[in-house]
This record gives C-alpha cells, sequence and structure tokens, in this order.
C-alpha cells in the first residue's frame, strides 16, 4: 500500500455523485507506474458549492490538478484561468492543472480517450455512420473528436433537441466539412451507438433509446464505468448487438489527463 507523506502531491476528482467514479483507481496505478509521488482522491461537490471549491483549491498549496466529471464540466470554464482551444471549441472541460501560483488550467481528454479506446478495440470510427445520445460535456467531446476520427456521418440524438443542434453548430465550427446533424434517438442505420448521458449509472434509469430497434448491425458503446454492464449494455446484448464498455474510455485517456496535471509534454501517440 501506498505511503502518504507531507510531501505527497495531491489531485482529485471532482463530482456529484462521485461514488461511482473509476478514476482514483485507474490515476493511483498510473501514478504508481510512472514512480510519482502522488495521489488521486474523490471529492463530493455539487453545482451549489463548486465556485468556491475552486476558490479553495487555489489555495491548496500541495494540490497539482484535478479530474471534473458529471455535472461540472461545461460549468468550470468560467472558473478558470486558462481553457485550451480544444476544450472551448467543445464547450467543457474534464481535467485541471493548478500552477503554482494558484492559476487553474483546464483542458478536455474524454473525446480522444473515447475514440482511442474504440480503435484499440477494434473498431475505428473512420468512415462508419454514428448515433450519439446525449448533450452534456462528455457527448460534445466525444462529438468534436468522431468528427476529427472522420466518421461518415454523425448524429446527435438529445431530449431538448436545442441542446443537440448547439453540438452541432459547434462541431461545424472547429471541424469544416464535417457531416453532423441533429436526429432521433432511433438506431436504425448506424453503425455505431454510443450512449453520453448519465442513465444507466442509476439502478432504475430509463433506458436512453428504444432498445427494440437495435439490431446485431449497431455496435453499443457506453461510457458510464460503474456499473460495468449497463442495462443498455445488457439489453443491447440480448438484441445480438456487439458492445463496447465505458471504461475504455477511461483507460485510454488516463495517460493523457496525468501527464497535463502534473504538468508533463503531451506527445502526439494519444494527443
Amino acid at each position: 500500500m501506498k505511503e502518504i507523506t507531507g510531501a505527497t502531491r495531491v489531485f482529485g476528482i471532482v463530482a456529484d455523485p462521485v461514488a461511482q467514479v473509476r478514476t482514483p483507481q485507474v490515476l493511483n496505478a498510473y501514478f504508481e507506474q510512472e514512480g510519482l509521488d502522488a495521489v488521486l482522491v474523490p471529492l463530493h461537490v455539487a453545482k451549489d458549492g463548486l465556485e468556491a471549491a475552486f476558490k479553495a483549491f487555489r489555495h491548496l498549496r500541495n494540490l497539482g490538478g484535478f479530474i471534473v466529471t458529471v455535472p461540472h464540466k461545461a460549468d468550470i470554464l468560467k472558473l478558470c484561468d486558462e481553457v485550451s482551444d480544444a476544450a472551448r471549441a467543445i464547450g467543457a472541460a474534464n481535467a485541471v492543472r493548478r500552477e503554482a501560483d494558484g492559476r487553474l488550467v483546464a483542458d478536455m481528454f474524454d473525446g480522444r480517450g473515447f475514440v482511442e479506446g474504440l480503435k484499440a478495440e477494434g473498431h475505428s470510427p473512420a468512415g462508419k455512420s454514428v448515433l450519439l445520445l446525449g448533450a452534456g460535456g462528455a457527448a460534445a467531446a466525444i462529438a468534436h473528436a468522431l468528427a476529427l476520427a472522420g466518421v461518415g456521418r454523425l448524429s446527435i440524438a438529445n431530449r431538448t433537441r436545442s441542446k443537440a443542434q448547439e453540438i452541432v453548430e459547434r462541431v461545424q465550427a472547429a471541424v469544416p466539412g464535417a457531416n453532423v446533424q441533429a436526429a432521433d434517438a432511433d438506431p436504425r442505420g448506424y453503425d455505431i451507438v454510443v450512449n453520453a448521458t448519465s442513465l444507466g449509472m442509476k439502478e432504475g434509469d430509463a433506458l436512453p433509446l428504444d432498445v427494440s430497434l437495435l439490431s446485431p448491425a449497431n455496435l453499443v458503446a457506453e461510457i458510464i464505468m460503474k456499473p460495468e454492464m449497463t442495462a443498455l449494455l445488457q439489453a443491447a446484448q440480448e438484441q445480438g448487438c456487439r458492445i463496447h464498455l465505458g471504461r475504455h474510455m477511461l483507460d485510454h485517456q488516463v495517460r493523457l489527463m496525468g501527464r497535463f496535471m502534473t504538468g508533463q509534454p503531451l506527445d502526439d501517440k494519444q494527443a
């Protein structure tokens, strides 16, 4: 077991709720692998306490940075001093580095992690038709990364269609020529279906689409880490679909987030 001392660099993951996150296990394994005297802990911060928490973070001199997840990814942009071009284009961030002077620098790695996870499992999105469910920060990042990866068609479905349209416009501005539009949550005719909503984190959650419309032609992908087998993935398997687990996204963005938060350069291998 790692010994934590007064010299240990502290990192966190900010979320609400936070009990479901896998990031502490994965990032702490990364720190150990890299030989870093660092530890990442969960930080349960509700929306009404986010601004106060960020003010406090600036004064924690042994805080190196933190991961940010649901529901704060969009809100943190206005609370940071510097935001990467990618995060600004997406409208959300999921990693913040605290500089020695207390400045907070934000970037986004969800989309890159998701696409790298797909590729590593043999599911290159290039040229494929993709239905993306959701319009939050993670969905925006994934839409941006899929467009950069060269998908043939990208449709974004959300209960509030105007929010899906906002992401469409952001992607079109950032990736000129991308074939992207708002659409209904109907998986028929798509190669890949991605659940980028939070539906499935809690037992009893509604399904994000009508699973009876799924077919073996669909690859159904999750971004939820826990439970690993969501109700959607179970239903997809029953319909004969191939599935892609949420943990693959985290596994492939860990190195990027770890290097970013510890101030190391990002190489071109996964950036």
